[in-house]
């Protein structure tokens, strides 16, 4: 008899070969009904699965989930089958479930618009509706082989080819549709009764763009209907506050073909938003002792071999010039700290120098995919609000933390503190290659930053392997509307490009020594928090970031010269106003500023002309009276005193 201990603790005996699904049963009837997969010693499996040698199991039903992920994936060998009954010239690459989905990658003969998939989805419906078990076969390599081989699957015997000699090969079964997958599936595709194609892309294969361009689905599955409802319609609420649209509606960005991929056009209320930030920025860091910098926007090659950057991140760039065929290679800079280090290198710097704190806001370029491309948070061109500063040994943690408190205010200013969390990304010691520097050097860079995160009290998660390849770092992390998972700001402990780039300083014995350098940003990219900001907000900006602060507008043509005067009075104070002279309706003038998601409609009749005043509404409809002009622009100055 074998001993299974379960997820409370008990442990029962079971014979040997006994199945999930039959160790399920045991438990109780009702558990086998609802049990989808497992985890067999932590490790996923399916219920077909059998229990050779004592264990710790963890059934999961479709109300945990891992349970749910397991439906998703099976939904996604839904569509493969589909595709294949549909195109069966389409080769398969991966379907996996991803975080409230899944998605297949197709590479298609000929290629299929977003219009195909409803028929696509109508075949889905129809397999469904057939129902059936989900079978899985285990097989040899050689008979994987020629399976694959026989169906001319190309990218699945690649896949085959890199499982490990001696780890089982799985295929999964689905009516006549057959899968090499590793699973778990649920036991029977009857279990997904509500299912949507979202979307369609392009996805380089294995995401490498030196391969070739597949087809990606995407799709959502559930085990209700009213679920599938439910989704329907937060979707719809989630569009009406996303940025691509939003930040259209307002003028705030557009995209021309003719320009490319991830390179949006910033149009006037967007750029007045970002000059208002960048000047918030970099005031703030002006007062924090930071020293403003100004280099260019590309290098030759050797920097950045010198930095590392051109052995680690080449392909992320932008390269001008022929390596075999020209004598000096350039390439636009994807980051500004080699810049800013060799600023460092004018002149002897003494231990009573340090730290010396720089920032910049810098245009940078990185050759991101074309099918990762998205509105102001993906894009080939941006604006970051970088800084490095260089310290000694003993001054590490006190510079850490007061990069960690700019975040925090910064954070706080853009009210979106209750919006982020914290993620301390490490190295992989089990993948040297991807980093520079000894594990001893990594292991007290680490201890340095959880001394400063444990000493503030900032609850945190981590992740290993996600450092950069000279140092860990602390990622600043939020959602979009969609709920995608992105960095906004970074603050990164280098202690290796100081060697490389023999920035040093004479230390308190009169030795030359090299200092250790936090890479920062405390706004992060200016363009991608525009995006959180636009989906915060929905567009109603507080009234230190609207481009536009006050509209005013007269009742008619008599007050033309007074809402002129008005206005100029307004503009010249410091309040960003606009005027509307046109000959059009108050009303339709005030609906048209709401939508605009101006904070305030300042409206001038006879009334106001003759004593001097304005009346106030809000873009949320209140009626804040009449109020004398000065008084007007002293209350706007007064809601941007700390920030505007």
């Amino acid at each position: 008899m074998i001993k299974v201990s379960l997820k409370d603790g008990k442990i029962i005996q079971v014979e040997s070969g006994a199945t999930v699904l039959q160790v399920a049963a045991m438990i109780s009837e009702g558990l086998a009904r609802m049990a989808v997969c497992a985890g067999i010693n932590g490790k996923l499996t399916d219920l077909s699965t059998k229990i050779i040698a004592d264990c710790t199991l963890h059934i999961y039903t479709l109300k945990d989930e891992i349970g749910q992920q397991a439906l998703r994936h099976t939904a996604g060998h839904v569509l493969a089958a589909a595709v294949k009954n549909i195109y069966p010239t389409a080769k398969l690459g991966i379907g996996p479930a991803i975080e409230g989905g899944f998605f297949y990658d197709f590479d298609f003969s000929t290629p299929i618009k977003a219009e195909d998939l409803s028929k696509i989805e109508a075949e889905m419906d129809r397999i469904i509706k057939l129902g059936g078990q989900v079978e899985k076969k285990e097989k040899s390599r050689a008979e994987a082989g020629r399976i694959l081989d026989a169906a001319r699957e190309v990218y699945k015997i690649e896949m085959l080819n890199e499982i490990p000699r001696g780890e089982k090969i799985t295929f999964y079964k689905i009516q006549n549709f057959i899968d090499l997958c590793a699973g778990p599936h649920i036991p029977d595709i009857s279990r997904i009764k509500a299912f949507k194609l979202t979307k369609i892309t392009g996805a380089y294969w294995k995401g490498d763009a030196k391969n070739k361009m597949l087809t990606r689905i995407y799709g959502v599955a559930f085990d209700k209907a009213s679920d599938l409802a439910d989704y329907i319609t937060t979707q719809e609420e989630i569009r009406k506050r996303d940025h691509n649209k939003i930040g259209r509606d307002l003028e705030i960005f557009c995209t021309h073909e003719l320009v490319g991929q991830g390179l949006p056009l910033i149009m006037p209320n967007g750029a007045k938003i970002i000059q208002i930030l960048q000047q918030f920025i970099e005031r703030e860091e002006e007062r924090r002792g930071y020293l403003l910098t100004r280099t260019p926007s590309f290098g030759k090659s050797d920097l950045y071999k010198v930095s590392g950057h051109w052995s680690h991140y080449k392909d992320g760039m932008f390269i001008m010039g022929n390596e075999v065929l020209d004598e000096e290679i350039f390439a636009l800079r994807p980051m500004t700290c080699p810049f800013q280090f060799l600023i460092y290198k004018q002149g002897i710097k003494s231990y009573r120098d340090l730290p010396i704190k720089y920032n910049e806001t810098a245009t940078l370029f990185r050759n991101e995919n074309s099918g990762e491309m998205h509105g102001l948070t993906r894009m080939r061109q941006f604006t970051l609000s970088e800084g490095h500063i260089i310290c000694r040994p003993d001054q590490v943690q006190q510079c850490f933390d007061e990069v960690l408190d700019l975040i925090n205010y910064v954070m706080h200013a853009l009210g979106i503190s209750d919006q982020v969390w914290y993620r301390f990304s490490k190295w992989d010691p089990h993948n040297k290659n991807k980093y520079i520097g000894n594990k001893k050097a990594w292991e007290i860079s680490q201890e340095e930053i959880l001394k400063v995160l444990k000493r503030r009290k900032i609850k945190f998660e981590e992740a290993d392997g996600d450092a950069a390849f000279y140092g860990p770092k602390i990622d600043v992390q939020t959602r979009n509307v969609y709920g995608k998972e992105d960095t906004i700001l970074t603050a990164q402990l280098d202690f290796a490009l100081a060697e490389r780039f023999d920035m040093t300083y004479i230390d308190e014995n009169g030795a030359k020594a090299y200092p250790f350098i936090i890479h920062r940003t405390s706004v992060g990219c200016y363009e991608r928090t525009l995006a959180m900001l636009i989906e915060k907000y929905a567009g109603a900006f507080p009234v230190w970031l609207s481009p536009t602060q006050a509209v005013i507008m007269g009742i008619s043509n008599k007050q033309d010269k007074y809402v002129e005067s008005a206005y100029r009075f307004i503009r010249d104070n410091g309040v960003r106003v606009a005027k509307d002279i046109r000959n059009e309706k108050v009303g339709y003038k005030i609906r048209e500023a709401t939508l605009k998601k101006i904070p305030y409609m300042l409206v001038a009749g006879e009334r106001e002309q003759a004593e001097g005043t304005i009346s106030i509404r809000t873009r949320e409809g209140a009626d804040l009276g009449v109020m004398k002009i000065e008084e007007f622009v002293a209350k706007i100055k007064e809601q941007c005193r700390n920030f505007g």
